[in-house]
């Protein structure tokens, strides 16, 4: 106990350190978010929230987790990312370089970790559904998703943090309710590292000046941390036996994903790039209806939570895979069909209010 907390503590002193030594050195670099057509903020905002969080994860890690070699290529997949989304955040990179950096983060863990999502269970009640080796191009193409996913859903004050930390929470809970001997050590550094950047970025305690945003190196190094925790989470390793079943993986990342896709199929859709930047994220539609910033982060994040509550209870009730996965998509396909919808709603709204002037 002594030790954990010690880590924890570690891990909090170090994050706040770092957000304190980048804030003044942030304006010098570059490494600031100017506020344009799709970002409403006031003034040059530092990016430094997803250093911050890394860094005490790293710290934290370095002294009180056992090393192994699972954990060595986790934390040089994370540096790899952290450079580029940090690279992204001063130059505004392409979408080729941050997608080759993401595919060869994604290989590190495939053919040098050793991992990969190849079993998915029983959701067809025709047996397990276990794909082999094409396994490692679906990880791959799984982990380009995941970091673009939270990516993507990095919107608002506090929602990519919010979303870390519900998934984390709830790998943590799976893995305790189906292993008790498990190690919780790295998902509870994580939260904890995670709490510092959202003071600076949420709170109304924090000084004016001071705020923060995660920036892409933050949201890449969480979508990354959040598929690394499921693929071990969800399949047999040499580290041990899956602590529950792949469908349920789904439920605890279900708003990154469900909104990712739906954004996707619309831009596909209209004709459009599927990674083209435009303001119809669920939380971009939230706004645009009106509802304020605060209260869009605690109705997407209640969401979230219920969902992740979903997953938990079916793996906990054991409830068939094939029920949950058939639950899920039926509320995919509602939350897609629901976006489409509220989208085409405010563009039809702008449109009207543009001919009116």
């Amino acid at each position: 106990m002594i030790e954990t907390l010690s880590a924890l503590f570690v891990t909090f002193v170090v994050s706040i350190a770092t957000i304190k030594i980048l804030l003044p050195l942030a304006p010098q670099i570059g490494l600031v978010d100017l506020p344009n057509a799709r970002k409403k903020h006031d003034g040059a905002i530092p990016l430094i929230g997803g250093i911050s969080i890394y860094t005490g994860v790293l710290i934290a890690s370095t002294f009180f987790l056992e090393q192994s070699q699972l954990f060595n290529l986790y934390f040089i997949s994370s540096a790899l990312l952290v450079f580029i989304g940090t690279m992204d955040d001063i130059y505004d990179l392409k979408v080729a370089p941050r997608l080759i950096f993401q595919g060869l983060v994604a290989t590190i863990m495939v053919f040098g970790a050793g991992i990969y999502i190849h079993d998915f269970g029983n959701i067809f009640m025709t047996g397990n559904v276990d794909i082999g080796s094409y396994g490692m191009l679906f990880t791959i193409l799984a982990c380009i998703a995941c970091i673009n996913a939270y990516n993507m859903i990095d919107g608002i004050d506090g929602l990519a943090g919010s979303m870390s930390i519900v998934t984390i929470a709830s790998v943590a809970i799976l893995t305790f309710l189906n292993d008790t001997t498990a190690d919780l050590l790295l998902p509870m550094i994580l939260i904890v590292a995670t709490i510092p950047y959202l003071f600076y970025n949420v709170s109304t305690r924090n000084p004016r000046g001071k705020k923060i945003f995660m920036g892409d190196a933050g949201s890449m190094f969480i979508g990354l941390t959040v598929i690394w925790l499921l693929v071990v989470g969800t399949q047999e390793t040499y580290i041990g036996k899956p602590s529950f079943n792949a469908v349920t993986a789904l439920w605890i990342i279900a708003i990154p994903i469900m909104d990712m896709l739906a954004i996707m199929i619309r831009r596909v859709v209209n004709g459009d790039s599927p990674f083209k930047a435009d303001n119809g994220h669920i939380h971009h539609l939230l706004l645009r209806i009106g509802m304020k910033s605060r209260k869009a982060l605690w109705n997407i994040s209640t969401l979230s939570i219920a969902f992740a509550l979903i997953g938990i209870l079916g793996e906990y009730k054991n409830v068939h895979e094939s029920i949950m996965l058939i639950a899920f998509l039926c509320i995919l396909s509602i939350y897609c069909l629901v976006s489409i919808f509220a989208w085409r709603f405010v563009e039809h709204k702008d449109r009207n209010l543009l001919a009116s002037k």
